[in-house]
């Protein structure tokens, strides 16, 4: 099955109902298997961008050019998405990240800083075809369901994003056996993972989620009301407002962890680790996020979120000098994250119709990594003059900026 059914005829429930559990088990193989590229990019980006740069202060440019990559696609995937479905968006979405990390190995091996920063933009459509998974999972929810779907694929990137940063010691050592440049060697990992990702989404991503509900609604069918919902704007923006303030503050402190960590003296290995469980942090609880958004409240799921990122914030900066502290900070930082993310998207798709959704969602995508390559770009300059802790510090502001929000938004 290719598409949705023909005009005047839809699934049965029970027929639905299998349909939206197989897509969930597709879209959770597919974020595996993106988690993984994501892990090693953010594990090297950093460290590699310092390495051929010569300057610590631009360090921050990698994951910059990631997230600025994700913004500029997040737009255009969303409209493809809109008129041709998820399948093609995710797949698309892929195959220019795929592209990236081909340009990446050679920029090491010239040691040419533009080329490494195209190469990084470009793999920045894969965390767009990633975040807009998060939303596919959503197109075929009911209101009790919608957050646990949800974050139930934002869990599967656990085991993906948490793999990655432990390949980075085995990819080097098969780098440096077929004679790739220093630190690209991981990279071997994510072209694989990438390809099965777009073989999977182009074969097993049928019927379309997105284009199936948009049937259901032109149909009118009962099962309409899981995606025919009222227009709420004001509850959108501050969805919207909550998922980039969240994203930009742990991509601003994530971005320098490893840059701080190497330079008091630590391994690539315990980089790594710290990385491994930031990453676990953000995925390896969304489920639980998931069901407290849908029995406690989208709201009150993402005052939790913001709870987590300030203890986050004041572990990483008062303890910055201690490997174990940074880490625990980074661990709370990912949960912050992944509470206020979860119940941030499950509102944004729930406060939008139909009609709105899915420009919406990649209008959020956009903002969330317009506002995280500012952070990341800042972050390097941040580190220079404040310090980690002083870096950490200053995401307090846009935590309390989402605080403030939030009584508007109750209204």
């Amino acid at each position: 099955m290719t598409a949705p059914p023909a005009t005047g005829s839809a699934p049965t429930a029970d027929a639905l109902h299998r349909i939206r559990v197989r897509t969930l088990w597709v879209l959770s193989t597919g974020q595996i298997l993106g988690g993984i590229a994501f892990g090693a990019t953010a594990s090297l980006g950093a460290v590699l961008a310092s390495r051929i740069s010569g300057d610590d202060s631009l360090s921050g440019l990698a994951l910059a050019l990631v997230t600025l990559g994700t913004a500029a696609l997040a737009v255009p995937l969303a409209r493809l998405a809109q008129r041709s479905g998820r399948r093609w968006a995710l797949s698309i979405g892929m195959m220019i990240a795929l592209a990236g990390v081909v340009v990446v190995v050679p920029a090491a091996a010239l040691r040419s800083f533009p080329l490494l920063l195209l190469g990084f933009a470009l793999i920045g459509a894969g965390s767009t075809a990633n975040l807009q998974t998060r939303f596919a999972a959503a197109d075929l929810a009911t209101d009790s369901s919608r957050g646990r779907d949800l974050s139930v694929v934002v869990w599967a990137t656990t085991i993906g994003a948490v793999a990655g940063p432990n390949l980075v010691g085995p990819g080097e050592a098969l780098g440096q056996l077929v004679g790739m440049p220093s630190l690209t060697g991981p990279y071997l990992f994510t072209i694989a993972a990438q390809l099965l990702a777009i073989a999977l989404y182009l074969v097993a991503l049928r019927p379309d989620p997105l284009l199936l509900a948009q049937h259901l609604v032109r149909a009118e069918t009962v099962d309409a009301t899981r995606v025919a919902r009222e227009d709420r704007p004001r509850l959108a923006r501050y969805a919207i407002i909550t998922i980039a303030a969240a994203h930009g503050v742990m991509v601003s402190v994530m971005a320098m962890t490893p840059v701080h960590l190497v330079h008091h003296g630590e391994s690539l290995n315990v980089v790594g680790i710290a990385i491994s469980l930031h990453v676990a942090g953000m995925y390896g609880l969304s489920p639980v996020f998931g069901v407290l958004a849908d029995r406690l409240g989208r709201i009150t799921t993402i005052l939790i979120g913001q709870v987590l990122l300030i203890a986050a914030l004041l572990t990483a900066s008062f303890g910055q000098h201690s490997t174990s502290a940074v880490t625990i900070g980074l661990a709370l930082l990912g949960l912050g994250w992944s509470a206020s993310t979860v119940s941030a998207s499950a509102l944004l798709t729930e406060a939008s119709s139909e009609s709105h959704r899915t420009r919406r969602q990649g209008r959020s995508d956009l903002a969330m990594n317009l506002v995280a390559a500012l952070g990341a770009i800042g972050a390097g300059v941040l580190l220079g003059g404040l310090g980690y802790g002083g870096l950490a510090l200053c995401g307090l502001v846009i935590v309390a900026l989402v605080v403030v929000l939030t009584p508007f938004a109750r209204r």
